[in-house]
């Protein structure tokens, strides 16, 4: 095979060009729009982007305020049985308190109950890649291979199901909510399915395909911190078990803060509290499992309504009002400047 050897051009003939065509696109000759800045558009615009994040960080704010909203921190109300979760070796024995309090007004339309920790850092880097999500869409995976260790095989090499740190620390207490009258107490009606979105039991979450569940996690064995295995989770509803379990999906989902809530029920409502939470007196009945001590945390419960912007939290309008008035005060400042430059200007030409 011969080499083709380039040459360099005989005298006469004309070197090829190395300039762009002639097209406007290459000689960047397309019509554009270049934007004149006067003071006018400036000026406008500014007021403009002021008024509007004013307007609407007022209306998230007002918003926000009318969410009602009560918080109760049992970290110090359940104090022995908090005592009893620092010994690990107490895992298996139950422990159970109770916290009262009372709901001056009617908490009208839809409740949701969160449990709240404080001091729990879920964005550590090896603590938020502790997982498989191949093993959690149901699929028979080596997990070794993941970044689930160390909460992956038991010493016997049995695999854990779920794996990883995640999982392993998933929120176990047992929160149940009464209403006391004068004559007798009600047991108010929550719902523990149907909090949890859509993609999450459809694409990221997904049980082993078995005749039934023991048999699908058959060969696995529950994280160590866990009292019951994968499968049981809900013994009332079969259907909220394993991977698509609402409580585990929930808290799958890390947090970014060290202060955080999290969904855990909404309020059924039928008989007396089809309107909401009546006003009157409460308690909640609380089976404390989740230990906070170690890392000086704290839990709370948290009764809450929605309106179109959310929850309880003022951020969003903060921000927006912020923004606001920052925008504002510059086109302020750049009419100051400007009046100021034109007085000079004119002083100049006399």
């Amino acid at each position: 095979m011969k080499n083709k050897t380039s040459f360099p051009p005989r005298e006469g003939e004309a070197r090829p060009s190395r300039c762009p065509d002639n097209s406007a696109f290459k000689q960047q000759k397309l019509p554009a729009w270049k934007p004149q800045l006067t003071i006018a558009t400036v000026l406008s615009s500014f007021f403009l982007t002021g008024a509007f994040c004013l307007s609407v960080g007022v209306c998230l704010i007002l918003s926000t305020n009318s969410v009602r909203e009560i918080q109760i921190d049992y970290s110090d109300k359940c104090s022995d049985c908090s005592k009893l979760r620092e010994n690990s070796s107490n895992w298996n024995k139950e422990c159970h308190c109770s916290v009262n309090f009372m709901l001056k007004e009617d908490i009208l339309g839809d409740v949701f109950m969160y449990y709240g920790l404080q001091n729990f850092y879920q964005n550590h880097r090896r603590y938020v890649i502790s997982r498989s999500d191949a093993q959690l869409l149901g699929r028979n995976v080596n997990i070794q291979k993941s970044y689930c260790a160390p909460f992956t095989t038991y010493r016997n090499g049995t695999p854990m199901a779920p794996c990883g740190a995640i999982a392993n620390s998933m929120f176990n207490d047992t929160i149940d909510l009464f209403y006391n009258l004068k004559s007798s107490v009600i047991q108010v009606p929550l719902l523990k399915t149907g909090n949890s979105w859509w993609t999450d039991k459809n694409v990221k979450f997904r049980n082993p395909k078995s005749y039934n569940l023991s048999s699908a996690f058959a060969g696995t064995a529950r994280p160590p911190y866990w009292q019951k295995p994968v499968y049981l989770l809900d013994e009332e509803d079969e259907r909220n078990n394993g991977y698509i379990n609402d409580n585990f999906i929930i808290w799958m989902r890390v947090s970014a803060f060290a202060t955080f809530r999290n969904l855990y029920r909404r309020v059924s409502r039928i008989r007396q509290f089809a309107d909401g939470l009546p006003a009157g007196n409460y308690t909640f009945h609380i089976s404390y499992n989740f230990p906070v001590t170690k890392f000086k945390g704290r839990k709370y419960v948290i009764l809450s309504t929605v309106v179109w912007s959310g929850g309880s939290n003022p951020f969003l309008g903060i921000a927006y009002v912020v923004s606001g008035t920052a925008a504002t005060l510059t086109g302020f400042v750049i009419t100051a400047i400007h009046l100021k430059l034109r007085k000079k200007k004119a002083y100049f030409q006399k």
